[in-house]
């Protein structure tokens, strides 16, 4: 059965606690938000809802919320289905106010599951003293911080916790919350905390010691070693200097028998950094600090801030050309500058003390590994790491770095010598750190492994841009893996070979990428060679072929869903318009963006808006103007969606496009969308005349565009732009309610977008856009 959550109490409205009402309010259930009195609780989710990004999907979200004090705890728990305790992070107040929950539930028949959220506090000294009934539904949980857009969420039971309950969380984390649910021993800082905090110390005292600045420090610990572009001290400034602090004070105080206590010792300069307040982004200062549009990094020295600079290293820059993570930090162990030495001493001890304490955090290596990669970004977890370099090599670089060698990897070298195996029938296995037997790594249910379908049909289509696969039960999916999936006449090819091959031997298609985002739009760089080189017969056939890519997956025989997630942009926009349905992820960030670089969309992207307006306008009372304005307004200011939701409220997203939070679920939603369809008698839309505004609309366009220059609202090409825009969309000199065909918008598409193409101030902006990744305002 599907996990459902009807009614859900969040004990505390401090940072933490109003965010878990927001994510919890987001996925569908009705929350209670409890403070010490109604007005604290109140205030605390109105400074939530002000929070950038936004804790809400959507901001009627908050509708589902109500906020009480604690005075009214037992009425509020009456009926609850989850309650969790989230106040200050301390042992003693948690314990009183959990107290006073087992005496509200005393006699219920069915307790509630009760879960004490907290990055490290014991959970058994939390459970301490309470009725049976309480101890058997209590656990802890670690949502990370923001728990809207952070994946990790780890679960730590009792001996005494209800293995059903855990079953439960596991189960609607992953499908209603989009976490990633790690189990985790109870233990100081769980699993990710442990870690990363001892690699932030570790970093920090090798730093100092080797005179590196925290600059140099993060250009080596980011992506250059498969760790997230905030890589070290741009991590830390995100998650609160004050929070690492508490972490690793705890740790050393709890830590009494760890082997590396001494290393959470918490060094002067972060003490420092507390007590002046620079807490990090959240203060405006912290290891960075902005200053008139600059951002200067901390000197470890004299503790003032100066210029960024860049690292200077050969080996460095010979490992920026390798493509491949493990040969990357292969060939940087390998060397012998600074930086190299940095890292060769990073990788060890970071790998030492993972094998070292890792039989007390967690059963196995895959949740230590994945709770890395959910919480910290990690490409590699630590033991998939130790495997991609070679266990006899991590020890050598172990013993090499002084440091003895963990009992754990001693014991996997002499036995089964790798922390993970792929059997003959293609299960992946982990290593369960008390016998070193290997047992499969958990799978998210009904999960599809798209990497393994593609591999088990290789004769269908593929080329750099896309491969198709088969999903199975009659259903194509055309997995997106171009490099930010930019769409090029490969991606545009591979579309049309997908579609032609679901409508004659499929059911169904879905489009979708296992990479973080759907696409970053056209390619740039190619549109703007050929216009530079007048290559303009060519550019029309190019866009002649996106228009057709896209018709053709809005009149396939057979249903295609379009799957997007992370940024989806101009052209990866199109293309879900273009969908017989989309299954979005929740995180999804979509935009018709074109205006920024002086376009306009022209893929299908503006008549489809226009198509929606009229559609909508169709179904009420209200002037078509307003519908129209909407569309126009979506687009011409290229806004982007905070979230699939807020996308359906953009009009990017239909009533009917359907949203899924779990990143390894997205497919096997998507999948079931398309066979759903056809199950019921998919039958493809009609191609249907579009009544426009014409030059009514035109010249309302005119009018307001002109007093925005007036304001300064715009520039002249941004009105240029508009304008142009405007025309497509209101069916160009036409009379208001014109029937036009969707042929006649998609040609004034294409015509001005090859006009705007041929201005010098959008090659500008292409280029400025190209060099900078930013718009410019010319």
């Amino acid at each position: 059965m599907i996990p459902r959550l009807e009614h859900a109490v969040v004990l505390g409205a401090g940072t933490m606690g109003a965010q878990l009402a927001c994510l919890l309010a987001g996925a569908g259930a009705r929350v209670s938000l409890l403070d010490l009195d109604a007005a604290t609780a109140g205030k605390g989710l109105e400074r939530a809802r002000r929070l950038r990004p936004s804790p809400l999907y959507r901001a009627d979200d908050a509708a589902r919320i109500t906020t009480a004090g604690f005075d009214v705890l037992a009425a509020s728990v009456a009926d609850a289905d989850w309650v969790i305790e989230a106040i200050v992070e301390q042992l003693e107040p948690k314990r009183d106010l959990l107290a006073r929950l087992d005496a509200a539930l005393t006699g219920r028949a069915r307790y509630p599951i009760v879960s004490s959220n907290t990055s490290g506090i014991s959970i058994r000294a939390l459970a301490e003293g309470r009725s049976d009934p309480f101890r058997r539904a209590f656990l802890g949980t670690h949502f990370f911080n923001p728990p809207r857009y952070a994946r990790l969420l780890e679960l730590i039971p009792t001996t005494e916790t209800d293995p059903a309950l855990v079953t439960w969380l596991e189960a609607y984390g992953s499908r209603h919350l989009g976490k990633g649910t790690v189990l985790a021993n109870d233990t100081p800082a769980f699993i990710a905390n442990r870690l990363g905090v001892h690699g932030l110390l570790v970093a920090l005292e090798l730093a100092i010691e080797l005179g590196l600045g925290v600059d140099e420090v993060d250009e080596l610990t980011g992506p250059l070693i498969g760790h997230p572009r905030s890589a070290t001290f741009r991590t830390l400034d995100l998650i609160g200097i004050d929070v690492a602090v508490a972490v690793a004070d705890h740790c050393h105080e709890a830590l009494v028998d760890d082997p590396e206590r001494d290393r959470f010792r918490v060094p002067d300069v972060l003490r420092t950094l507390v007590e002046r307040g620079a807490l990090g982004e959240k203060r405006g200062a912290g290891v960075y600090r902005k200053v008139d549009g600059e951002i200067l990094a901390l000197d470890l020295v004299t503790l003032d801030y100066r210029p960024r600079r860049s690292l200077v290293s050969s080996a460095v820059q010979l490992a920026r050309n390798e493509p491949d993570l493990a040969r990357r930090l292969a060939g940087l162990l390998g060397a012998d500058d600074t930086a190299a030495r940095f890292v060769r001493r990073f990788v060890a001890a970071s790998l030492g003390y993972a094998a070292a304490v890792a039989p007390e955090i967690a059963a196995d290596a895959v949740a230590v590994d994945r709770a890395m990669r959910w919480g910290f970004g990690w490409e590699l977890g630590p033991f998939e790491t130790w495997d991609a370099l070679g266990v006899p090599a991590v020890i050598e670089l172990i013993e090499r770095s002084g440091r003895p060698v963990p009992d754990l990897a001693g014991r996997v070298a002499a036995g089964p010598g790798t922390f993970y195996r792929t059997t003959t029938d293609g299960t992946r296995e982990s290593v369960a750190f008390a016998d070193l037997t290997f047992r499969p790594v958990p799978a998210t249910p009904g999960a599809i492994d798209v990497g393994s379908r593609r591999r088990a049909r290789p004769e269908l289509p593929s080329n750099a841009a896309a491969s198709v696969v088969d999903l199975g039960q009659g259903i194509l999916g055309l997995d997106l893996h171009g490099k930010l999936n930019l769409i090029g006449m490969d991606t545009l090819d591979i579309i049309r070979r997908a579609v032609e091959l679901a409508a004659r031997d499929a059911d169904g298609l879905v489009i979708g990428t296992v990479a973080p985002d759907f696409s970053a739009g056209a390619n740039l760089a190619l549109l703007l060679i050929d216009a530079e080189e007048g290559e303009w017969d060519e550019l029309d056939r190019a866009v002649h072929r996106f228009q057709a890519a896209t018709q053709a997956i809005r009149y396939a025989p057979v249903p295609i869903v379009v799957a997007p997630r992370g940024r989806t942009l101009g052209g990866g926009a199109e293309i879900c318009l273009a969908g017989a349905r989309c299954q979005a992820l929740a995180e999804t960030y979509l935009g018709l963006v074109e205006t920024g670089v002086g376009l306009i969309p022209a893929g299908g992207g503006a008549t489809a808006m226009a198509r929606r307006a009229a559609e909508r306008a169709a179904g009420s009372q209200a002037d078509a103007f307003a519908f129209f304005r909407a569309a126009l307004e979506t687009i011409a200011f290229a806004r982007v969606s905070t979230s699939a939701e807020e996308a359906r409220a953009l009009g990017l997203l239909g009533p009917a496009d359907l949203v899924s939070a779990d990143p390894e679920r997205q497919w096997a939603d998507a999948a079931a969308t398309a066979r759903t369809l056809a199950e019921i008698g998919y039958r493809p839309p009609l191609p249907r005349p579009i009544p426009v505004l014409g030059r009514r609309g035109i010249a309302a366009a005119e009018v307001l565009t002109h007093n925005q220059l007036a304001g300064r609202a715009m520039s002249e090409h941004d009105r240029k732009v508009t304008l142009e825009l405007t025309r497509v969309m209101c069916g160009g000199d036409v009379a208001e309610g014109t029937e036009v065909a969707e042929t006649w918008l998609l040609d004034l598409e294409r015509e001005a977008f090859l006009r705007l193409l041929g201005e010098p101030l959008t090659r500008e902006r292409i280029r400025h856009t190209l060099r900078t990744g930013k718009p410019l305002r010319n």
